[in-house]
C-alpha cells in the first residue's frame, strides 16, 4: 500500500531544486566563512548573498544605511523562537527594573509557550491572550493586557494546528505605539503565503526552512534595527555575537533556494493548496456528515485542515489511518507522543466531543489531486469501519 503524506505542517519533503543547490554548494568544498584567507572570503560572500536574498524575499532590508534589519540564521524555528523570547527577556532584565510582564497567545507553539513558562519561574508575569471559537486572538483583550510593565509580546502569525491566521499587524501597531517589542512565529506562513516583514510592523519574526520544502536544520530570526536582544549562546563573534558558531553555507543556500522556489511559484502554489484543501474537506464531509472543520469561519493557511470526526476517538482514528497508509497528525509534531488533547483546541473553547476527535491534515507544494482523492477514500473507509464497530459494540 502506498503512503499518502498529509503532514506537511510537521515537515515538508525537500524539493529537487533545493537539494541540487545544496549539493553544488557542498561539492565546491567551501571553507569556513569566518576565515580571513581567500577561501574563507569566498565562502563568506556566498553566505551573505544567501542572507540578503532570504531577507529580501521575506520583506526585510539588510542594506538600508540608516535602518538595516538583521537576519540571524539558526538551527530551526525552535531556536529562533527561543532566541526571540529569551533574548527579549534578557535584554529587558538588563535595562529595565522589575516587575516584568509579557503577553503571548494561548495557542502558541511549544517553542514559545515553554520558554514563557520558564520566564514565569524567573519571576515574570506572563499573560495568555484569549482566542475565540474560531481560534482568532481577542484584540480587545490584548489592549487590556498591555501596560507600562509589558516588556515584549509574542503572537504567532498562522497556527500550526488549525491554520488560522492572526491579526498580527494590528497588534504590532499597538506595540509600536507603546514602544513594546513584538515577535511573531511565522514558521507555518513562510513559503505558503506572501510575507512582508516591514509591512507586518513586528520587531522580530521566525521562519523555518523545512516547513517550505527546504532542509531540516536551518531557520532564521529577522530582527528590526532598533531592537535589543541578548544572545542565548556564547563563544563566538559570528552573526554579531547574537548567534555564535560556524555558519553552514550549504544550509543557507538551501533556505535561499527553497524561498526562491516559493517566489517563482507563489500564486499557483497557494491557490493549488487551497483548492485541494477545500476538496479534501468537502469530500470527507459528504461521506461523514458529523465532520466539523475547526476554524472554518476564519482566514486560514491554504493547506491546513483541522478536522473533528465527531463520534470517533482521535488516537484510535490516527492509528487506523496510519495502518491505512495516511500520514496525518494529532497536533503539533513537537508535542507528538503526548496523549493529552490539543491545548489549542481547548483554548478555543470547543466541546469535548470535538477536541477528542480532531486530527490535522496538512498539504504542501508536492501534494497532488490524485493523492487527495485516494486519501478521502481511505479516510472514509476507516471512519465507516470504526463507526460501524462502535454501533455494534
Amino acid at each position: 500500500m502506498s503512503s499518502l503524506y498529509l503532514d506537511h505542517n510537521a515537515t515538508t519533503p525537500m524539493l529537487p531544486e533545493v537539494a541540487a543547490a545544496m549539493a553544488e554548494c557542498y561539492s565546491t568544498g567551501l571553507a569556513n566563512p569566518a576565515s580571513l584567507h581567500h577561501a574563507g572570503r569566498r565562502a563568506r560572500q556566498r553566505l551573505e548573498q544567501a542572507r540578503e536574498d532570504v531577507a529580501r524575499m521575506l520583506g526585510a532590508n539588510l542594506g538600508s544605511q540608516r535602518t538595516p534589519d538583521h537576519l540571524i540564521f539558526t538551527s530551526g524555528g525552535t531556536e529562533a523562537n527561543n532566541l526571540a523570547v529569551c533574548g527579549f527577556a534578557s535584554a529587558a532584565e538588563t535595562t529595565r527594573a522589575p516587575p516584568h510582564e509579557a503577553v503571548i497567545s494561548s495557542i502558541e507553539h511549544p517553542s514559545v509557550a515553554q520558554p514563557a513558562g520558564q520566564l514565569e519561574r524567573r519571576g515574570w508575569r506572563v499573560h495568555r491572550l484569549r482566542v475565540n471559537r474560531d481560534g482568532i486572538v481577542n484584540v480587545d483583550h490584548f489592549r487590556e493586557l498591555l501596560n507600562e510593565r509589558t516588556r515584549f509580546v509574542s503572537v504567532m502569525l498562522g497556527n500550526n494546528e488549525t491554520g488560522v491566521l492572526q491579526p498580527v499587524r494590528e497588534m504590532a501597531v499597538l506595540c509600536r505605539d507603546a514602544r513594546i517589542a513584538m515577535h511573531t512565529d511565522a514558521a507555518q506562513v513562510a513559503g505558503k503565503l506572501p510575507l512582508d516583514f516591514r509591512n507586518l510592523a513586528v520587531h522580530a519574526m521566525t521562519v523555518a526552512a523545512h516547513k517550505f520544502h527546504g532542509p531540516v536544520g536551518i531557520g532564521a530570526l529577522l530582527v528590526r534595527h532598533d531592537v535589543q536582544i541578548e544572545p542565548q549562546l556564547l563563544g563566538g563573534f559570528q552573526q554579531t555575537g547574537l548567534r555564535p558558531g560556524t555558519e553552514s553555507v550549504a544550509m543557507a543556500v538551501g533556505i535561499q533556494a527553497a524561498l526562491g522556489e516559493w517566489e517563482r511559484h507563489a500564486a499557483t502554489r497557494a491557490e493549488g493548496m487551497r483548492r485541494l484543501r477545500d476538496q479534501l474537506e468537502a469530500a470527507i464531509l459528504a461521506g461523514y456528515p458529523r465532520l466539523v472543520v475547526n476554524g472554518r469561519n476564519a482566514q486560514r493557511l491554504p493547506g491546513t485542515s483541522n478536522l473533528a470526526f465527531v463520534g470517533l476517538d482521535r488516537q484510535q482514528l490516527f492509528l487506523a489511518l496510519d495502518l491505512a497508509g495516511v500520514c496525518c497528525s494529532t497536533g503539533s509534531a513537537c508535542a507528538s507522543g503526548s496523549s493529552e488533547s490539543s491545548p489549542v483546541l481547548r483554548a478555543m473553547g470547543l466541546p469535548p466531543e470535538v477536541v477528542h476527535s480532531s486530527l490535522r491534515f496538512s498539504l504542501g507544494a508536492t501534494t497532488t489531486e490524485a493523492e487527495i482523492d485516494e486519501s478521502v477514500q481511505r479516510i472514509l473507509e476507516v471512519c465507516h469501519k470504526m463507526a460501524g464497530s462502535r454501533a455494534t459494540a
